[in-house]
């Protein structure tokens, strides 16, 4: 019978425990949402609501594992969805929980080329300013005048 017992617990244990958890997350999920929402409504932009809701989020998760920014934005757009009535004003700022991380990355290595065609140009610049100065120095004034024979 006291083998039982402790199964008994440890089985119940193991089914409310993770419900616990997963309505903890769901809960952190939606406030995370309305936080963001009503910062958005409220005229803020969309930097200083992400983080207010993706800290909020980071604090009510927990754990040993973190939130990752992924997993928040989802949060926040699943909470979105599934209440649409309540967040209805909400669905026009989703599209910027995820932005399009293709464009971005070719964004970024334009960027790189950009700066490093400049860095090139200059380096070839100077190199043709020493050059040319150098070919001023083999002249003396008297070479260079125009009408002395």
């Amino acid at each position: 019978m006291k083998g039982f017992k402790k199964e008994f617990i440890f089985i119940t244990l193991g089914i409310i425990f993770p419900l616990l958890l997963h309505t903890l997350k769901v809960n952190a999920g939606s406030f995370g949402a309305e936080i963001f929402c009503t910062m958005r409504d409220g005229g803020n932009d969309h930097e200083s609501s992400w983080d207010a809701a993706y800290t909020y989020i980071k604090k009510q998760k927990g754990g040993i594992f973190k939130v990752s920014p992924k997993q928040a934005a989802a949060q926040i757009t699943e909470s979105v969805i599934r209440d649409r009535d309540t967040f209805s004003y909400c669905v026009e700022y989703l599209d910027q929980l995820h932005p399009n991380r293709k464009l971005m990355r070719d964004l970024e290595k334009e960027k790189e080329n950009k700066e490093r065609e400049a860095k090139n140009r200059e380096i070839k610049r100077k190199k043709l300013e020493k050059e040319l100065e150098e070919t001023n120095e083999e002249f003396s004034d008297e070479t260079i005048e125009r009408y002395s024979y």
